[in-house]
């Protein structure tokens, strides 16, 4: 799919495809965020599969489940629609990760971990009056609860990000006016209220799950570094945290995934708190996020690839990068014992490791006089040359003579 922008920019992707499908140029509601059309164009173009990379439709759980309802039975490269669900929402989100016993930072709902489990759909989902524990209904009801929870606290609105519907609050006395910019951000959204972590990072847990419940871990990365709550370094293994742990925030991860019934790549965001070793679920992003790079240089494992052959049907132990990651044959399809319940196993495969240390820069153009408001600038010269251990992605384009 490429718009008339894309188009018009010559943009790689469009030229390093087979085949394109023009699509109406705009807000992604247009395009990329459009399931209906996405859905459309699959099915008129005679797809076996959709995948549909990170942001836009990539967690909006109507693109997997109609894909399915197709005549075509298309697949989603990708979790299935069930999961994103249970996880999609922060509220609820934060309530499954409680019933799974992962350690969440104090918060409107502490405590609340009664989820329902469809047995025939696996949907692990959270009915509206508990979800309501959770929420605040009005300035003064968030108020009462910021108080319980100890100042300073987060006001965020369920449905928000990159920024929007967060606000940071130390006082009594400036609550409501933070409570209602929060809130008008996202209209109609719930707001619920969380404890401030100080001095924490923000450090991930990279998940990878087929369709037959085995889920693992593949490390994790650090990135705290971020400017306009934006990510602008990255680095994978996460070194920060005390290496055992880090572990328990893996098993905690994978115990995660395995409730929902995850399937795909994924990503279990914490905060950790050096100070006293301490980590809180953040979320968990149902898709493969721009980081994963870094992931994959430590424990060269191809995840793109990876999520097709799952979408394949084929399971992770039969994956070669998986196969090799565990120190087994890759020529061979013998089982792997990911959680290692039998002692036995480490005769025949080995306990993942990661190998070196990654470090990924997000570079951009700004302008100082404007705010530091994005801007292409001009570009006089550009020298850089990718190698297997340094590489370098770069939107820039070389203008007409004459422009």
């Amino acid at each position: 799919m490429a718009t008339p922008d894309d188009l018009e920019a010559n943009a790689e992707y469009v030229r390093m495809a087979d085949q394109y499908v023009e699509v109406p140029g705009g807000t992604n509601n247009n395009n990329f965020a459009n399931v209906d059309l996405i859905v459309e164009i699959a099915e008129r173009t005679k797809v076996d599969a959709v995948w549909a990379g990170w942001g836009h439709a990539s967690e909006n759980p109507l693109l997997p489940e109609q894909l399915a309802a197709s005549p075509r039975k298309i697949i989603f490269i990708g979790p299935p629609g069930s999961a994103m669900r249970s996880l999609g929402d922060k509220i609820s989100s934060t309530i499954v990760a409680q019933h799974a016993r992962v350690p969440c930072i104090p918060w409107s709902g502490t405590g609340v971990d009664k989820v329902q489990v469809d047995k025939d759909t696996g949907l692990v989902s959270v009915d509206e009056e508990t979800y309501a524990k959770g929420c605040c209904d009005s300035p003064e009801d968030g108020l009462r609860k910021a108080k319980e929870i100890g100042f300073p606290v987060m006001i965020k609105a369920s449905e928000g990000g990159g920024g929007k519907g967060i606000r940071m609050c130390h006082s009594e006395d400036t609550f409501a006016t933070l409570y209602d910019q929060a809130a008008n951000e996202i209209p109609g959204s719930p707001i619920f209220i969380m404890k401030l972590a100080g001095s924490a990072r923000h450090l991930e847990v990279q998940l990878l799950a087929d369709q037959y419940g085995a889920n693992i871990s593949l490390f994790g990365r650090d990135c705290s570094v971020q400017r306009r709550h934006q990510k602008i370094i990255e680095e994978a293994p996460a070194t920060i945290a005390n290496p055992t742990t880090f572990r328990e925030m893996e098993k905690a991860a994978v115990r995660l995934g395995s409730l929902v019934g995850y399937v795909s790549a994924g990503t279990v965001e914490y905060l950790y708190s050096y100070a006293d070793d301490k980590y809180y679920f953040l979320e968990l992003n149902p898709r493969l996020q721009v980081e994963h790079p870094t992931s994959e240089m430590v424990s060269g494992v191809n995840l793109p690839v990876a999520q097709l052959q799952i979408a394949m049907g084929i399971p992770m132990h039969r994956i070669r990068d998986i196969r090799l990651l565990y120190g087994v044959d890759p020529h061979t399809s013998t089982e792997i014992d990911f959680e290692f319940k039998d002692p036995e196993s480490l005769k025949t495969q080995r306990r993942p490791v990661p190998k070196g240390h990654c470090t990924a820069c997000r570079i951009t153009s700004e302008d100082p006089g404007e705010g530091f408001k994005p801007s292409g600038g001009t570009l006089h010269d550009l020298n850089f040359r990718s190698s297997s251990n340094v590489w370098g992605y770069f939107s820039v384009n070389k203008l007409p003579e004459n422009t």
